[in-house]
């Protein structure tokens, strides 16, 4: 949602909070907002739409947390149906194209496991165990909000010979919802998500002598 949101939000928040017999105070309101910012706001009037017609939840007025897994599932949930957008594109796509997903989730946890190239290095043998793993880092990135930081294209093997011979490579293929995918692209990050420097020797020596009235204190 845009902050232009905000009031058509409020307003949905405290005509559900009435239905419930609750009041809304601008503070709850702020955290659901701060909570539920991320997703549109058709998608959560639909998310709360969908809970208060619940037979099993929808006689308690719902948390933030309620809304979410309406519209989006599980975190389990999500995980399984972006494991199999992975799974689908490594088979038909493959990994010597690059590719944008329309989800920054799983460019983030690809490139935790080692990279698109890396991914369709697995074999059969091993790719349960890699599904498991996937699964797992992406419901960990689900449970702490979403990925902060993610690159802009997961590189396949053709783009990678290409950049160290200096040719141009092809635009990447984008994986799912074509728009979400090129969000994905304008979103995501070029430089490396962990930095890599060599240390001088100077720089070594400046550190030790820092460090050694710590060490003696220990």
């Amino acid at each position: 949602m845009q902050q232009a949101d905000f009031e058509q939000f409020s307003q949905m928040l405290n005509a559900a909070a009435d239905l419930y017999g609750k009041t809304m105070s601008g503070m709850a309101i702020s955290l659901w907002w701060n909570a539920l910012s991320q997703y549109d706001l058709s998608a959560v009037r639909d998310g709360l739409s969908r809970h208060m017609q619940s037979p099993d939840s929808g006689q308690f007025m719902p948390k933030p947390a309620d809304v979410i897994r309406m519209i989006g599932g599980t975190t389990q949930d999500g995980a399984l149906q972006a494991w199999a957008k992975v799974n689908t594109a490594v088979r038909s796509v493959g990994t010597y194209q690059t590719v944008a997903f329309d989800d920054p989730i799983i460019h983030a946890v690809v490139t935790d496991m080692g990279g698109w190239v890396a991914l369709g290095a697995k074999t059969e043998h091993e790719w349960p165990f890699v599904a498991t793993e996937f699964e797992n880092r992406y419901r960990g990135y689900r449970n702490r909000g979403g990925a902060d930081e993610y690159p802009r294209t997961l590189i396949g093997i053709a783009e990678a010979q290409n950049s160290q011979n200096g040719i141009p490579s092809q635009p990447p293929v984008l994986i799912g919802d074509a728009g979400r995918a090129k969000q994905v692209l304008l979103g995501g990050s070029d430089s490396r998500r962990i930095g890599f420097q060599q240390l001088g020797e100077q720089e070594l020596g400046a550190v030790m002598i820092e460090a050694e009235p710590r060490r003696l204190q220990a």
